[in-house]
């Protein structure tokens, strides 16, 4: 694989904070100014500048999840948001290389949405605790167990799972997926897989009755009631916004609860003096540097996934384009549809 012109052969270190690196990059940093400080600015600079000149050169963009580092999401990333947002926009891209700052479901559903376009994971180990957690035989044998129910899958799923699927959803969604699914096939009842807990919250919420998987997000089953009850009395006049991947309980003890997208627009719109963000780490990290008049208390957990994905990463995916994702062509066609019966309908 030849380099593109005047890009470095190698990142074993990082590249050197120069005059004429900190001049290229100076746009970049004055927009980031809340989320970089002065002193971290020169050890990230060279590799932004190694990956700005690397996206041009490959006509690339970077889709970056909300969870990822500060460094990842407000220097490099073209595009940001929620596993939906990430969706449409894998949809409406024109590069020809879509790098996905995020976990191997995401990538799987770029290169299922975008058959023509090289698509890049800068580490295909980062994998995801929800998405393993059930496989296509699970899905057929939920169907042998339940003839005639339809099935909404999350998108924190692989490929093989989409494909066994009627419809997917986002937390963002499910509840007006399901409800929309459900019409369709004539049914009282979903199946609503594989998060155990996002399911019962939908499942309180909705007419419909819900058939669950015991799959679970790391991050958001460690979560507890009586933890958000002592953050409530440290904190009392917090905003306590929780993913509706937290058990039920938890949900029952915050003011609010959505997805991503829709803690960033609670944030956005209530403007809370003071807020506690029940989900990743780097999430309060991201919206603290958008947001720097709302005070963020950190009660959070660390995805250890997601944090496999570094500037260095990224860097060295470009350069040498490698952890290309594929999909098998038969199953992608029919993740495909489930994933476009999603966007039709939301």
């Amino acid at each position: 694989m030849a380099y593109p012109e005047g890009m470095p052969a190698a990142t074993a270190d990082a590249p050197e904070y120069t005059a004429e690196v900190a001049r290229r990059t100076a746009h970049v940093f004055k927009g980031a100014k809340n989320a970089i400080s002065d002193r971290e600015w020169p050890f990230i600079a060279g590799d932004v500048d190694t990956i700005l000149r690397l996206k041009a050169a490959r006509n690339a963009v970077v889709l970056a999840h909300n969870y990822q580092t500060r460094d990842i999401y407000h220097c490099i990333s073209d595009i940001t948001g929620d596993s939906l947002a990430l969706a449409r926009a894998a949809t409406q891209v024109e590069a020809d290389v879509i790098v996905v700052c995020g976990v191997h479901f995401m990538a799987e559903t770029a290169k299922i949405l975008n058959p023509e376009k090289t698509v890049l994971i800068p580490d295909p180990e980062a994998g995801c605790s929800l998405a393993e957690s059930i496989t296509a035989a699970d899905v057929r044998a939920l169907r042998a167990k339940h003839p005639g129910i339809p099935v909404v899958t999350y998108v924190n799923t692989s490929a093989e799972v989409k494909a066994e699927s009627d419809a997917c959803c986002t937390s963002a969604n499910a509840r007006q997926v399901v409800e929309a699914i459900a019409a369709k096939h004539g049914t009282d009842d979903c199946i609503l897989i594989p998060d155990e807990y996002l399911a019962k919250n939908v499942a309180a919420e909705t007419h419909v009755g819900i058939i669950t998987f015991p799959g679970r997000c790391e991050v958001h089953e460690r979560f507890t009631a009586d933890q958000v009850r002592r953050v409530r009395q440290a904190h009392p006049i917090a905003a306590i916004i929780a993913h509706p991947e937290c058990p039920p309980e938890v949900i029952e003890e915050a003011d609010f609860s959505g997805s991503t997208q829709g803690m960033a627009t609670y944030i956005e719109t209530k403007k809370p003096e003071e807020a506690v963000l029940i989900t990743e780490c780097s999430m309060s990290s991201n919206l603290a540097a958008e947001h720097p008049d709302t005070n963020f208390v950190r009660s959070c957990h660390l995805c250890p996934h997601m944090q496999k994905i570094t500037l260095e990463k990224v860097s060295n995916s470009l350069l040498t384009m490698g952890h290309e994702v594929t999909v098998d062509e038969a199953v992608a066609e029919r993740a495909r549809a489930a994933i476009q019966e999603m966007l039709d309908i939301v």
